[in-house]
């Protein structure tokens, strides 16, 4: 009898929002980045479309739901 573990599931809401690199760092996406923009200064603007590196246990969890940890 084949006791095989099940297959873990991709959460597909989170495989839309973050993104990881090669080397395992998880990034997402700013907000408030498609709403009222023009209250925003360029700078801001700017900075905004860039990505940010998530870090800790949050991380840690989001692997965990793209299934690669």
């Amino acid at each position: 009898m084949n006791m095989s573990k099940n297959k873990i599931k991709i959460k597909k809401s989170v495989r839309n929002r973050f993104r990881v690199t090669k080397n395992g760092k998880v990034l997402r996406g700013s907000q408030n980045l498609s709403h009222l923009r023009s209250k925003h200064s360029k700078r801001t603007l700017r900075r905004m479309k860039e990505p940010k590196q998530l870090e800790g246990k949050f991380a840690k969890k989001i692997k965990q739901m793209l299934a690669m940890a």
